[in-house]
């Protein structure tokens, strides 16, 4: 349904063209990007379809543009661990959202703003789906669900309306085919959020067609981690209705100053009813409180269209109304629509690939299309943005960014964003260091949402993408104030005190902290810092500290520096020493120093065993696992470790094999959460036959594409070469293996590319077969 839809306007011209031919000749439709781009990839929170605690892609299916601050999208549930709003699983909605996460867990948040047509009597509940408390929640018409690059469109059953919604950057439209009805309405819930609740909103009537207003949320109302996630932020709204107000209103709840106000509370019966209950004021223009709505009512014909355009901003509400008219006002909802579509296709067009299946072609492009939602714009279209000291900031070098979920992105995202993105990654290094200055902390926070520093996680991501920006040129920040701010970091979360981490995550953090102090020393190096860069380096080898030789892995360590119990299944045993993984997976992340990892692990024919044994055991289905668990962050760079084991065939066949398995195209197609852009990015750079094993250093690791050809289109603003171009020759399902390679029409025998090469403008040629070489790369 969603390709039928996606590639309509490409039939009508095929058609028009045929008409103007003869009846031989044959025509076919010429697919842009954004055809390609399937939103319900990934758009499930379900836990029993996963098979595991963790769910699986947690993606929203509704539209937005390419790191836009707005995401106009359906939303079939409040509680739980539902960070997109939507499951695919759900058949009914709750209404429609214009702020959304990407798929995350730890409970979510935003979900503000969110809009529900009806008609009849108004409620001021949503209700629930297992029927237990009733409202204005609607069952949909799954058939009738189409989600595109910057569209969404449902059918509401309850109401016999129909919902489209569209984006702008900062801005977003609703379109509403409505019934005949004397008692149509477009309501608004302005305290509701998707992990708890905005604790205080305000909203008042700007003139006949026009409110405005905001909604404040804080940690007291849940939201993100249910409020350890120290989520503080107000979304200001700026919102037009086609239809005027004559006949509109405000609900307000009274909820006691002496409740709590988080997720499971607002979801209880007892908050619900106090919700139910909500005193309405007919033809109220302007009110503040603690659970307010708004609504307009009006008649419509059959088939009516009712359109709503709103602009957000988190600055103020001036700011909303600026980004409104900047972006939206006077359009209607097609053009919109259509400018949408066409920032999607400009963006997705940094890499054009030819050959593979549709199903290959969609999987590809719907991961790129994730790539693209964070970082979002956090800057209003004048350039203003709130910093982390709360207050109005104005910098036109660069466009704040929020959302990074730096444990995830800092192993495929950021490296992926520096070859097609990289203003991007500037702009997120300058959004990093400015929140260290505003904020007063001085230091890189590890997952940063809204200004937050939410300590989710673990390491010191922003470290590496701090390191792997700069060792590929990218440099438009204060580089020198980046590493005091690095360094600050890692002597506030490292491995100081006893040259190793103890604990409950002994594994994970030593060398997670390791390798970031390895970063800083990569970012010395550049700086000409040579006292900081050997101290790092040497500070970087503390993984050894924690590799036990009698039991031949690494090994959680205590604070007097015996060893925790070692039991029976040690490597395989979840959270023993490390974190959402085992020893097993985590003891694999020693990046910067593969040599060493390999010499203490017994050598190369060992190790190579090892990890060969490692994937092997792994399920078919590539869901959660003890062995290569590509569901979740730290086995990502473990398939090209091959490469610097001489046995590069292994890198290829493994690659290919995840590409395979652990992607579809279907709604359950991401085998993981999605984390922010990180596993679709993996995809992305490994199904084109390239990923790096070491994020800071300029080397990319050759693997086998899933294509005949790639191009990526490099920016003249960073880099000297057009376009990077992979080519595949006699690439098929069964020629997995690379026979051998031609660099820019020379013979190649490295298993791995430098990215100044690649950025320079090279071709890369390989030429594929049925079985391995294993011969080539090993030189």
């Amino acid at each position: 349904m969603n390709k039928i839809y996606g590639l309509l306007s490409c039939f009508v011209i095929a058609l028009i063209l045929s008409s103007t031919s003869c009846a031989s000749r044959r025509y076919h439709p010429v697919y842009s990007p954004a055809d390609y781009v399937n939103p319900f990839i990934g758009a499930s929170t379900s836990v029993g379809a996963a098979g595991t605690y963790h769910g699986l892609g947690k993606t929203f299916p509704g539209a937005t543009t390419p790191y836009g601050m707005v995401q106009v999208s359906p939303n079939t549930i409040t509680g739980g661990d539902n960070s997109p709003g939507y499951s695919y699983e759900h058949r009914s909605m709750e209404g429609f959202a214009f702020t959304q996460m990407s798929g995350v867990g730890w409970y979510g948040d935003l979900g503000n703003f969110l809009v529900m047509p009806t008609t009849g009597r108004l409620h001021t509940i949503a209700g629930k789906e297992d029927g237990t408390l009733t409202g204005y929640r609607s069952p949909y018409n799954k058939s009738s669900e189409v989600a595109q690059a910057g569209y969404y469109a449902v059918d509401l059953e309850r109401y016999h309306i129909r919902v489209e919604a569209t984006a702008a950057a900062h801005s977003g439209m609703l379109r509403f085919t409505f019934p005949q009805s004397k008692e149509s309405r477009i309501q608004i819930d302005l305290a509701r959020r998707v992990g708890g609740t905005a604790i205080q909103q305000y909203v008042r009537k700007v003139d006949d067609y026009s409110i405005q207003g905001w909604m404040r949320c804080t940690p007291e109302g849940g939201g993100w981690g249910d409020g350890d996630g120290k989520a503080d932020y107000t979304v200001y709204f700026y919102a037009r209705f086609d239809k005027p107000l004559k006949k509109h209103g405000i609900w307000s709840a009274e909820i006691p100053d002496n409740w709590t106000r988080k997720r499971d509370d607002v979801q209880s019966i007892p908050y619900q009813n106090r919700i139910a209950e909500a005193k309405v004021w007919p033809g109220k223009n302007e009110m503040e409180g603690k659970h307010l709505g708004v609504f307009s009512e009006f008649e419509t014909r059959q088939g009516e269209q009712v359109n709503l355009q709103v602009g957000i901003s988190f600055v103020d509400m001036q700011g909303a109304e600026n980004n409104f008219k900047k972006e939206i006002a006077g359009k209607n909802f097609d053009r919109v629509r259509q400018e949408a579509r066409e920032m999607w296709n400009t963006q997705l067009s940094k890499i054009a690939v030819n050959g593979g299946s549709e199903d290959q072609k969609t999987i590809f492009y719907t991961a790129l299309y994730h790539t693209m939602i964070d970082p979002r714009t956090f800057t209003d279209v004048d350039g203003r943005y709130t910093g982390g000291d709360n207050r109005i900031h104005h910098n036109e070098s660069f466009t704040k960014r929020t959302i990074f979920s730096g444990w995830d992105v800092f192993r495929s995202q950021f490296p992926l964003q520096t070859l097609i993105n990289p203003s991007l990654v500037n702009d997120e290094l300058n959004s990093l260091i400015s929140l260290a200055d505003e904020s007063g902390k001085g230091y890189f926070e590890r997952w940063e949402l809204l200004n937050a520093y939410s300590g989710c996680m673990i390491g010191n991501p922003a470290l590496s993408v701090l390191a792997d920006a700069h060792a590929k040129g990218i440099r438009n920040y204060d580089a020198s104030k980046a590493l005091t701010y690095a360094i600050n970091t890692s002597k506030r979360f490292g491995n100081d005190s006893l040259g190793y981490s103890p604990g409950a995550l002994s594994i994970s953090n030593t060398l997670e902290y390791a390798y970031t102090d390895w970063c800083i020393a990569q970012l010395a190096k550049g700086l000409n810092k040579t006292e900081t860069e050997q101290a790092y380096l040497a500070k970087s080898q503390a993984y050894r500290k924690i590799f036990d030789p009698e039991k031949g892995w690494f090994r959680p360590r205590k604070n007097d520096g015996s060893w925790e119990d070692w039991p029976e299944n040690a490597r395989t045993k979840e959270w023993y020493g490390t974190i959402e993984s085992n020893p097993y997976q985590q003891g694999w992340f020693v990046p910067h120093d593969i040599p060493g990892m390999i010499q203490l692990m017994g050598g190369k024919e060992k190790t190579l065993a090892d990890l060969t044994d490692f994937f092997e055991k792994t399920p078919e289905n590539m869901r959660w696992n003890d062995y290569y668990n590509h569901a979740n962050e730290p086995v990502h760079l473990i398939p090209f470790l091959f490469n610097h084991l001489d046995a590069p065939y292994l890198t290829q066949k493994w690659t290919r094999y995840i590409c395979d398995k652990a992607y579809r195209n279907a709604v359950e197609g991401i085998v993981g959460n999605e984390d922010v852009g990180q596993m679709s990015a993996w995809y992305v750079l490994a199904a084109s036959g390239i990923h790096p094993s070491c994020p800071g250093s300029t080397r990319f690791e050759i693997t086998s594409p899933l294509f005949q050809e790639l191009t990526f289109k490099l920016d003249p603003n960073y880099f000297s070469g057009k376009r990077f171009r992979i080519v595949a020759h006699d690439n098929t399902a069964d020629n997995i293996y690379i026979q051998r390679a031609v660099l820019n029409g020379k013979p190649y025998a490295k298993n791995y590319i430098d990215f100044k090469d690649m950025v320079a403008g090279a071709t890369l040629e390989l030429y594929m077969g049925p079985n391995p070489n294993k011969d080539w790369g090993i030189k």
